[in-house]
């Protein structure tokens, strides 16, 4: 990947876009540690309005159960960095909008909060569609707060778009 900057954020998300528009689908977003920062890259985009339907920014565990209808089961059996989390906030974006495509973020960007199991950099990711499964996947970023949530947001983007783009 090119170096991260805004600008590159940017190119990534009219790309995915581009994407969405050929498949004349619109996108949600569900954020935690990236606060908003994918919906801004996007929403920076002239146009975006035709393909981005909403963005969630569910910081606290009661705001993914508010706005995405997580279970409080899942939040307290896996934490708000998992897996089983993402999942459900992509679901919960895809039911709680208009979207046929939806991702979800949720990690832990630093400089604190992680764990040995868990640790700075922890990022959790769920990319779904209205029609399909849902995806699933943990990484690892390496780099200050600011590069992990910008890895991120760019991460996201990638793996929608690549998803988008193997549907027939």
């Amino acid at each position: 990947m090119a170096e991260l900057n805004q600008d590159a954020l940017e190119a990534l998300a009219a790309e995915l876009g581009s994407e969405l528009l050929r498949l004349g689908m619109r996108l949600a977003a569900a954020e935690s540690c990236t606060g908003g920062w994918a919906a801004q890259a996007i929403t920076a985009v002239a146009g975006s309005s035709a393909w981005f339907e909403r963005g969630f920014v569910t910081y606290s565990n009661e705001a993914k159960m508010d706005m995405l209808g997580v279970h409080a089961d899942t939040l307290e059996r896996h934490g708000a960095v998992s897996e089983a989390t993402v999942r459900e906030m992509a679901e919960g974006a895809l039911r709680h909008s208009r979207a046929q495509a939806a991702f979800a973020i949720s990690g832990i960007a630093g400089p604190g909060g992680g764990s040995d199991s868990k640790p700075v950099g922890t990022v959790c990711f769920a990319w779904a569609t209205a029609n399909g499964p849902v995806r699933v996947e943990t990484r690892r970023f390496d780099g200050d707060r600011r590069q992990v949530r910008m890895q991120a947001v760019a991460y996201a983007f990638c793996e929608m778009q690549a998803d988008l783009m193997a549907m027939p």
